[in-house]
């Protein structure tokens, strides 16, 4: 009987020292973010592509952010998803490519695929040479979900991603450097609406495979007023925005928030969010004085009076006021004008996390 009791008292320590541990697991795992995009989010992956023709390397880049180093974002600052995550109270993730991330940082940190360049398609952006496309941020995502199973077990691994955020940010360059271009054969194989139902056909499958991956819990940002950015105005005799890109950025969009409403309403447990950013966008670019900008229609970085300048380097200057700019280059917003962006977009989707006294600098 004393062997009995004795073999019961070792079976339940044992029990209870399995239960412990697998609470353990279960609990280390934090809220992270998983991010998707092109050069609106990347924060250093085309860096670590050597040949890619698609780079924030070389100064200015980053004059704002830390300590003023080019560090891959495609800004002088934030990106609209720092923002966004730091409003929600999560960590930010650092770049899938970063040489130091291993499987502690992105249970801490999560991580961020996004490819300056990327598309939704993987032909767009093919001049670049290297970058990933959506279909290959989502395949490496697949091997991230492969190193946190051997670390944590299949089951606490479920329960971490199901638990994560997703930002899913990308369209732009699927028009930009694709559909508008002469030298892609998607140019001239589609119209307007014809690209624009294929590129979202394609959207649908992604997210759907996300899913299939646990993601529960997504935001998708859709397009601005692309027609505005500094290089599409430069191309036309006016210096106008050219509307006829705007209407391809207004279709997309409303084709993929019906997608969104599509799969939040029939996958399982799915929260799908439209983050629609164009009405605040291209406000911030008709008025933008009211906003506290000066200049809305030229780029902050460029070559002395050359235009188009494609990229910012050292040979750049810059504008007297940073803060009075709404774009940093040809394509891409100012760390002010995101925020402006990312605040609107947080308060449309309710997405803010009750303040605490504590925030990301």
């Amino acid at each position: 009987m004393d062997q009995f009791n004795k073999g019961v008292k070792v079976v339940i320590f044992i029990l209870m020292v399995a239960t412990i541990g697998s609470e353990e697991r279960r609990c280390y795992c934090k809220v992270v973010q998983f991010i998707f995009g092109d050069s609106l989010s990347d924060v250093g992956n085309n860096n670590y592509l050597s040949k890619s023709l698609a780079r924030a390397a070389l100064p200015w880049y980053g004059i704002d952010f830390g300590r003023g180093m080019p560090n891959g974002r495609f800004t002088n600052g934030r990106t609209i998803a720092d923002i966004v995550g730091d409003r929600m109270g999560l960590p930010r993730p650092p770049a899938f490519l970063d040489p130091t991330l291993d499987d502690e940082t992105i249970l801490n940190s999560g991580v961020s695929y996004a490819s300056g360049g990327g598309g939704i398609l993987n032909e767009t952006s093919s001049l670049f040479i290297q970058r990933f496309s959506l279909s290959k941020q989502i395949e490496l995502f697949q091997g991230t979900q492969e190193m946190i199973k051997m670390k944590i077990g299949e089951t606490a691994a479920t329960n971490f991603f199901q638990q994560a955020h997703y930002v899913v940010a990308l369209g732009s360059n699927d028009y930009i450097n694709n559909f508008l271009l002469p030298v892609y054969a998607d140019s001239w194989t589609y119209n307007g609406e014809t690209f624009t139902n294929y590129v979202i056909a394609s959207l649908d499958g992604q997210l759907r495979l996300l899913h299939s991956l646990g993601a529960r819990k997504l935001t998708f940002f859709g397009l601005g007023p692309m027609g505005c950015i500094p290089l599409q105005r430069f191309l036309t005799l006016s210096g106008e925005c050219q509307e006829s890109t705007n209407k391809l950025s207004i279709m997309f969009n409303n084709k993929a928030k019906n997608v969104l409403e599509t799969l939040s309403k029939t996958l399982p447990n799915a929260t799908y969010l439209f983050g629609d950013a164009y009405d605040i966008f291209q406000d911030l670019i008709n008025r933008p004085e009211i906003y506290g900008f000066s200049n809305s229609n030229e780029p902050c970085c460029r070559v002395a009076k050359i235009r188009p300048t494609l990229t910012c380097t050292p040979l750049s200057s810059l504008c007297k006021d940073r803060s009075k700019y709404v774009f940093w280059d040809e394509y891409h917003p100012t760390d002010k004008a995101n925020e402006v962006i990312a605040n609107a977009v947080v308060a449309k989707l309710g997405l803010a996390k009750p303040s605490n006294g504590t925030h990301n600098s």
